[in-house]
């Protein structure tokens, strides 16, 4: 496998394709079941009506995109999408076992195939920092949303208080490799967990990358347990 960066998407793809089969128990295990309560902050901000179009990119094993099916409440569509087969292919699995409609594709974020304004919302949950060009990213994601639409982005960064940042450092640089290699016999994939969100902008620098695309009308965040993880709402212009 080659090094795993942000700027060889190459290694990404090779490194989610391994892990996809235990990606969800070892996202339970080392988060403590806490990414779960985000995603579902990350729906309620998002405002989704029923009969709504959804798009959740970076999707990996769907969790997200079945949680928008259920908001939508039996209306709508919604689409997972990642450029990662193997992981859209345990989400087409679960779809099944769950008889969901979500329609799940393989889609690179960088440069998504659907039309302009095609869907009322947007999403991506832990997979923008994995981009090679965040503000491309963005301005793919505003592209495919209608006007007065939302982009959700859910993602980590870093601790605002001086104890949290201590601590999460400590667990993101000693525990979390050891446990997550042991769950998924890949410990490099969560050491790259640890330094492309202890290196990746949050907060107010975010908000100047998304600015800078020109889609959004309005945009803010709300930082997640004292800014461990991010959640960003930006309304399309």
């Amino acid at each position: 496998m080659d090094q795993l960066t942000a700027q060889n998407p190459k290694s990404i793809q090779e490194m989610f394709g391994v892990i996809s089969k235990k990606y969800d128990l070892a996202n339970s295990v080392l988060s403590f079941g806490i990414h779960h309560r985000w995603k579902k902050k990350l729906i309620r901000e998002s405002q989704v009506k029923q009969g709504d179009s959804v798009l959740d990119c970076a999707t990996g094993t769907g969790d997200l995109a079945f949680l928008f099916e259920k908001a939508l409440k039996g209306t709508g569509q919604v689409t997972g999408s990642d450029f990662c087969e193997p992981m859209i292919e345990v989400a087409k699995t679960k779809a099944q076992q769950r008889h969901s409609s979500v329609r799940f594709e393989t889609a690179d974020v960088m440069k998504l195939q659907y039309a302009d304004q095609e869907f009322h919302v947007a999403s991506i949950s832990f997979g923008i920092r994995n981009v090679k060009d965040t503000r491309k990213a963005l301005s793919e994601l505003g592209r495919v949303v209608k006007s007065g639409g939302r982009v959700l982005v859910l993602e980590f960064g870093q601790p605002r208080s001086r104890l949290m940042s201590a601590l999460f450092g400590f667990y993101s640089t000693f525990i979390l490799p050891r446990i997550g290699g042991w769950l998924s016999g890949q410990p490099q994939a969560y050491r790259y967990l640890q330094t492309s969100s202890a290196a990746f902008p949050c907060g107010k620098d975010f908000l100047k990358i998304a600015s800078a695309t020109g889609m959004f009308s309005k945009m803010r965040f709300i930082p997640l347990q004292s800014g461990i993880a991010y959640l960003y709402i930006l309304e399309r212009v």
